[in-house]
């Protein structure tokens, strides 16, 4: 092919679209989504400040906390900071929503734990599992699920913590 040309004949200068069959990509800057971005808004002082929680949703992210982790979960997290708010969005307002029974979301928590890479987080959270109902097999297959997704050494990593909890729990009956 002579220099300047593509295989198709065209000049490269003509070339505004790439793709295979009926799907081809506009080529921009890299980011094919650029155009339907919208502009950055500055957050006011309304948006940026965070209504407060209310003593009753922070008991019941607790006890939602309490009741998935049981003895993982560590002592109630203080009434301020970023504890407080991660404990009233993770357990009180995602945990709490309706459409997902516990056992899945604890299957999905694992999942995602895997993807993320957060080990440290899912040897509490196979132990959560169990406590709610997930089998030792239902946490293996949901972690062999993730390989092709997350790769190979991420969900073998996870099997390797989720092995170690589960052995921990059968071991002692907890």
């Amino acid at each position: 092919m002579p220099p300047g040309e593509t295989a198709s004949g065209a000049a490269p200068a003509a070339v505004s679209h790439i793709g295979f069959g009926p799907a081809p990509a506009v080529v921009t800057d890299g980011n094919p989504y650029a155009a339907e971005l919208p502009a950055p808004v500055a957050p006011t002082t309304a948006e940026a400040t965070p209504a407060p929680a209310t003593v009753d949703a922070e008991a019941e992210a607790q006890r939602i906390r309490t009741e998935v982790l049981g003895d993982d979960a560590e002592p109630a997290a203080p009434a301020t900071g970023f504890e407080a708010f991660a404990t009233r969005v993770e357990w009180g307002e995602t945990w709490a929503r309706p459409g997902l029974d516990r056992r899945t979301r604890c299957l999905v928590t694992l999942a995602v734990l895997t993807a993320g890479g957060h080990l440290d987080e899912l040897a509490r959270h196979a132990r959560a599992a169990l406590r709610n109902g997930v089998t030792p097999e239902e946490i293996e297959e949901a972690l062999v699920q993730t390989a092709p997704y997350c790769g190979l050494p991420a969900a073998r990593a996870a099997l390797a913590v989720a092995r170690r909890a589960v052995t921990e729990v059968t071991a002692t009956g907890a």
